[in-house]
């Protein structure tokens, strides 16, 4: 049914469990007893021409509140079929005394270029498993190939758990670039920006 917000979805899903999770071990982290995420706002970065495309995209309450609840929507469209590989690069920066600081990759945490977004979601979600909620409910998939079309995904709720975080992203203010790439062309950017506040 909504075969592009997978995308988008998966990408959101890739993001928080590569920045966030994979190779944590290397890192020191911090136990996150209460977060919230503040100003969260969004904008499409490819060319006018990018064929993967988000249209909307709605997040509430503001702040989200971590652990806790909150309810997304989102549409979009590919005018391509997204196959592997699938390339992301992805910018993260964080505000430091007044400037934009880019926070370098480190074991695949940070800055980083990861060469197929279509593997790691087969290692975060085994071929043959069902997709998490509520991409099963909506009979999104959660592998490539992505078919071209427009796709939606109506208004659910996620809860977010507590969580471990690297101590240098714990309180601040972020911005994220996301760069989809394939078949050496550019698919699609979007680009996120949220403050950070923890106990």
């Amino acid at each position: 049914m909504a075969r592009f917000l997978e995308v988008t979805v998966a990408v959101t899903v890739v993001l928080a469990a590569v920045i966030f999770q994979v190779n944590c071990g290397f890192f020191r982290l911090k136990r996150v007893g209460h977060a919230k995420v503040l100003g969260f706002d969004w904008k499409n970065c490819g060319q006018p021409d990018a064929p993967a495309v988000l249209k909307t995209l709605t997040v509430s309450p503001d702040p989200i509140n971590i652990p806790g609840s909150l309810t997304a929507a989102a549409s979009g469209s590919t005018s391509v079929e997204l196959t592997a590989p699938l390339s992301l690069n992805v910018t993260l920066e964080k505000e430091v005394a007044g400037f934009w600081v880019r926070v370098p990759c480190v074991e695949d945490l940070g800055s980083c270029h990861y060469k197929d977004v279509c593997d790691i979601l087969n290692q975060l979600i085994p071929p043959g498993q069902d997709c998490p909620e509520p991409l099963h409910t909506y009979g999104m998939p959660c592998h490539c190939p992505f078919k071209a079309a427009s796709y939606s995904l109506p208004q659910s709720e996620f809860y977010l758990p507590y969580i471990d975080l690297p101590y240098w992203l714990t309180n601040g203010k972020y911005r994220v670039q996301g760069d989809l790439g394939g078949g050496g062309k550019e698919l699609g950017c979007l680009k996120l920006s949220l403050s950070i506040h923890s106990d």
